[in-house]
């Protein structure tokens, strides 16, 4: 038998201390190398996008790829990559941790626009607003003082 399933993920992760580091006109790149990661994992991509402190990643993991594995890596290879692009002057790393999500496939195409927006969404609303938001809409505990 096979194994199949359908599993949407979002990934939400930042940059260490929330730094601004990740300026615009290299966001593109940093999106394309990821994507590329995440294919070379035979994973699907189905968004990503995010602001100078944070990424938002619309996935489908690969049966065999387990989450923090897929996270870690992507932080890992793109911290290489960042340095030896020079690409985000002051970019000192991911922040620990990340934030995964996980929607039916029929929220798909609305979660796909909610990641395409982030620019606009975040002229209102920072980026701990957000977290807290979504930590809240998936009734996930936590402990604010964790959230810098």
């Amino acid at each position: 038998m096979s194994t199949y399933t359908q599993i949407l993920y979002q990934i939400v992760f930042s940059t260490k201390k929330r730094e601004r580091t990740l300026i615009e006109k290299n966001q593109e790149k940093l999106y394309s190398y990821i994507w590329g990661v995440i294919k070379n994992k035979k994973c699907h991509l189905y968004r990503i996008n995010g602001i100078e402190d944070h990424i938002h990643i619309i996935t489908h993991l690969h049966p065999s790829i387990a989450l923090s594995d897929f996270v870690k890596d992507i932080k890992l290879s793109t911290s290489s990559w960042i340095k030896e692009n020079s690409c985000f002057p002051g970019f000192s790393g991911w922040q620990k941790g990340y934030g995964a999500f996980t929607y039916s496939i029929s929220e798909k195409d609305r979660l796909i626009e909610y990641v395409k927006n982030q620019k606009a969404h975040h002229k209102k609303k920072s980026f701990k607003e957000e977290y807290i938001e979504l930590l809240r809409e998936h009734k996930i505990e936590f402990d604010e003082k964790y959230l810098l």
